[in-house]
């Protein structure tokens, strides 16, 4: 693949590098706060390689470059980045720090730009060219910015209010329990930087990342339950400036570094995985006494009130029926060809908005059919539109942002008559995703304690796949937010190792890929719950399933499910048909009630 677009860009950014007496430059995909999804101006990485990723760095030098991306994106960076111009890096079996301490001189300038990067990720990479004689310098501007035309401002949009009715807690009652938390820590203030944590403290929303509702804000919270809140004043309405009311002191959001001089002497809490290096940098300078604490709205904002669940339980169900209609018009419409994933994620948004209460897609649709599917984060735009073909797998992860929740759902279908092996792959999928939804867990399990659930019977048949079984997930907030995750304890994985504690919500979504065939993924979302056991002497939880959609039997091998795991599938499309019956009706309610039919269970045809 050549691509002379991004041999262009490249030579600008190089050129932009020389004049500025660097040799080379890191790219990460983030931004002030440290995002997952970052809005548009911010998608530097993305403008410079081509990769359409949520998750990756670049670096640059004067005669190589590289992109560094994990096992979700091996197969997708190959097809949108140029191997002539950029070499491929896995992590975690690689690094930035490993490649550039291979690649640099001695007497090379590399530099990074400290609003894009955490700290530790800093010091660990000096020490690593101070290794090789080489220095790590930190810009007061990103090249990339200088060298980047038609760079997108910042979101102009404003930010609304969040009602208690959905958030179940005043923004004052959350602002006092942080100030609680400060005073027994003897802590003055805490910074606080990652948006859906503002988003949630503050009790208000924004349209500044897409598809993810927060507003572009620092915070600084104090131990007297006052703040002050850094954001562009335009975006602020006066119903936002009632509700924040005088013990909230809004500024510019450009305003923020400055106001970080102002806590010379004073204990400050700064979370090193959510704020950058210019953070810690500034109030250094200041003479802070820098604490580090993780962001004290992190784990109140993971464990959901009785209102957020609530809330988040009726926008599921509403969803559901929009994936229902969805998946009864691909049964019909599909297996007569002519349709493709554009068109596909584009009738799956319209059935979402028929609802009238859809506000945005909680994130990018992956709309995968055939070989697409296999790559786990696939992302359909006009160049890889693919031809939804009979004879193959169509897999679909996609979600929506409602007011009072958000969700996140994946379901693959056959598209006419599957294969058998495809049919061996789903039914091992669904079995571990079985194994999860009714695992039960002493209180302080960890999500790396039960990832093997859910990839037992694939690992039996030496298989697996290459990402995380489950993340958290907001309530109208982000649809990725920790600080707990299931998946694989190796490879540093952050909230691996956070125990589950009841409100959480998480994904439960087991895959199988064969690069360059199909993919398969069944994702619903949980809720972790208080378990009663009789005669149980531990405090034990378990997994309350909130998504509900037909789930394929025709890529079911009824012969591989145990009886239990049958009944289980049954159960579930009872359930199913029970919240989303009241709103389908005519051929759509006849087609929900066949494709929600017991299992065909014929004798012997089950497990022992």
């Amino acid at each position: 693949m050549s691509s002379p677009v991004h041999a262009e860009r490249l030579a600008r950014v190089r050129a932009e590098l020389a004049a500025r007496g660097l040799d080379g430059f890191v790219v990460p995909i983030s931004d002030e706060h440290m995002s997952e999804y970052v809005g548009a101006y911010a998608q530097r990485m993305a403008w410079l390689t081509g990769f359409g990723g949520s998750a990756g760095t670049a670096a640059v030098l004067p005669e190589k470059a590289a992109v560094f991306v994990d096992g979700r994106y091996t197969v997708q960076v190959r097809d949108q980045v140029d191997g002539s111009l950029f070499d491929y890096v896995s992590v975690p079996q690689s690094s930035v720090a490993e490649w550039l301490g291979a690649n640099v001189s001695a007497g090379q300038k590399i530099g990074y730009d400290p609003w894009l990067h955490g700290i530790d990720w800093v010091r660990g990479l000096e020490k690593a060219l101070a290794a090789k004689g080489a220095s790590l310098v930190a810009v007061e501007s990103n090249p990339l910015d200088a060298a980047w035309d038609d760079q997108p401002a910042p979101s102009d949009a404003v930010v609304t209010v969040h009602d208690v009715a959905l958030a179940g807690q005043s923004a004052v009652d959350k602002r006092e329990v942080i100030a609680d938390w400060l005073k027994a820590k003897g802590i003055d203030t805490t910074v606080m930087t990652a948006l859906d944590s503002i988003a949630w403290t503050f009790n208000i929303r924004g349209e500044d990342v897409s598809h993810t509702p927060v507003g572009l804000a620092f915070a600084l919270l104090h131990a007297d339950a006052t703040a002050d809140l850094f954001i562009a004043p335009e975006k602020v309405t006066d119903a936002v400036r009632a509700h924040l009311g005088n013990s909230v002191r809004i500024h510019d959001r450009d305003a923020f570094e400055a106001a970080l001089a102002d806590l010379s002497g004073k204990k400050v809490a700064v979370d090193p995985d959510r704020a950058v290096a210019a953070i810690f940098t500034a109030l250094e300078a200041a003479g802070a006494r820098i604490e580090r604490h993780r962001d004290p709205a992190v784990l109140p904002k993971a464990i959901k009130n009785p209102t957020e669940l609530g809330g988040t339980r009726a926008a599921h169900v509403r969803d559901g029926v929009a994936i229902a209609r969805f998946l009864k018009w691909m049964e019909e419409v599909a297996p007569q060809g002519g349709l493709d994933e554009l068109g596909a994620a584009a009738r799956l948004r319209a059935f979402r908005d028929d609802s009238g209460a859809l506000r945005d897609l909680s994130f990018d649709t992956i709309s995968a059919a055939g070989p697409n599917g296999a790559l786990p984060h696939y992302k359909v735009d006009e160049t890889t539109n693919r031809a939804i073909e009979t004879g193959t797998l169509y897999l679909v992860d996609s979600g929506g942002q409602y007011a009072d929740g958000t969700t996140d759902i994946t379901r693959t279908i056959a598209i006419g008559t599957p294969t058998a092996e495809m049919r061996r792959r789903f039914t091992q999928v669904l079995k571990g995703h079985i194994a999860l939804a009714t695992a039960r867990f002493p209180k302080g399990t960890r999500g790396s304690q039960l990832d093997i659930l859910a990839r037992q019977y694939l690992w039996a048949d030496g298989v697996d796949y290459a990402h995380g079984t489950g993340h958290g997930v907001g309530v109208y907030l982000a649809v990725h937010e920790g600080p707990q995750r299931i998946a694989k304890p190796a490879g540093g994985q952050a909230g691996t190792e956070e125990p589950l504690h009841a409100g959480m919500i998480l994904s439960n979504e087991p895959g199988y890929y064969k690069a360059g065939h199909f993919g398969i993924r069944i994702e619903n979302l949980v809720v972790v719950e208080p378990q009663s056991i009789a005669g149980a002497e531990e405090d034990m939880l378990g997994f309350e399933t909130i998504t509900f959609a037909p789930i394929a039997q025709n890529l079911v091998d009824v012969a591989l499910l145990s009886p239990a795991e049958a009944d289980w599938l049954d159960a579930y499309h009872a359930d199913v048909l029970a919240k989303l019956g009241a709103g389908m009706e005519g051929e759509e309610r006849a087609w929900l009630e066949a494709a929600c039919a017991p299992l065909d269970r014929a004798p012997a045809a089950l497990a022992a």
